[in-house]
């Protein structure tokens, strides 16, 4: 399994709009990709602005390729999401999952 993660930031009026974005609209299009595996959205307040940290889990690279393109490490940001955040990497870095103490397909909503 393949790990891969993102970094935003959001001023605080609109961080709540960008979670709104990732689970009304993202979250469901990665369901419905083979080899998506779950995904987690991570959010802290920090220095004025909120943080936020997406990972989301993939059977293999090409079903990363499936969702990202052949380039997976260009990061893959939908108007919308953009709208509500202050700065994004444009970039998504991946990493081999070595271990989990949860089955992510169960905990996964």
């Amino acid at each position: 399994m393949i790990a891969r993660t993102w970094h935003a930031q959001a001023q605080p009026e609109k961080a709540d709009a960008y979670a709104a974005h990732f689970t009304g609209a993202v979250v469901p299009a990665l369901k419905a990709l083979a080899g998506h595996r779950g995904a987690l959205l991570l959010r802290r307040e920090i220095e004025g602005c909120v943080e936020f940290t997406a990972l989301t889990l993939w059977e293999s690279r090409s079903s990363i390729e499936a969702f990202a393109g052949e380039d997976i490490s260009r990061a893959h940001i939908e108007p919308e999401g953009r709208a509500a955040l202050s700065m994004y990497d444009d970039f998504a870095s991946h990493y081999e999952v070595v271990f989990t103490s949860f089955d992510a397909a169960s905990t996964y909503p």
